[in-house]
């Protein structure tokens, strides 16, 4: 059966997230490290922008638990309506930073997101939260129902905010 926006080797929305990496290596390339966060994330929508790629940039999203509202984040970015990006300017990534994306791919309806770092040198993980049995409502922000992570993820039962 045919996999919807997978490449050759299952990669979901791969051909945006090629673009997306390219975008985040020009953006290091040029400002290099240093700065606060806010800064790359702006720099990110003016480059993703050129590059012709539509985004929302800091978008409100719903956590919910057992049909009632608990939290709410703001992703970075989310490009093209399909993959969330969290930006970081730290020295390095961290496993919390990998459970806070993967938390909010978990809250919404989105399965893939982009952890790109700033530090010293560039770094950047591609995290998947592929879930077929996710219900997703009109709101991006709201899933409701039973999920289960493809891969082992020691922090699934904790909310972690990095």
């Amino acid at each position: 059966m045919p996999r919807i926006n997978t490449d050759e080797h299952g990669l979901k929305h791969s051909d945006i997230t090629q673009r997306i990496i390219g975008v985040f290596f020009e953006v290091y390339n040029e400002l290099g490290p240093g700065f606060l966060e806010s800064v790359y994330v702006q720099s990110l929508a003016i480059a993703l922008l050129q590059a012709g790629l539509a985004f929302d940039r800091e978008r409100p999203l719903t956590v919910r638990f057992r049909g009632e509202v608990v939290g709410q984040f703001r992703a970075d970015l989310i490009v093209g309506g399909v993959v969330l990006v969290e930006a970081k300017a730290c020295s390095k990534l961290h496993p919390l930073h990998e459970a806070q994306t993967l938390n909010y791919l978990r809250a919404t309806s989105l399965e893939v997101g982009l952890l790109v770092n700033f530090g010293p040198r560039p770094q950047f993980r591609r995290l998947v939260f592929d879930n077929p049995r996710k219900v997703y409502d009109t709101n991006l922000g709201s899933r409701t129902g039973a999920f289960r992570p493809r891969e082992a993820d020691p922090c699934s039962s904790a909310f972690i905010r990095g």
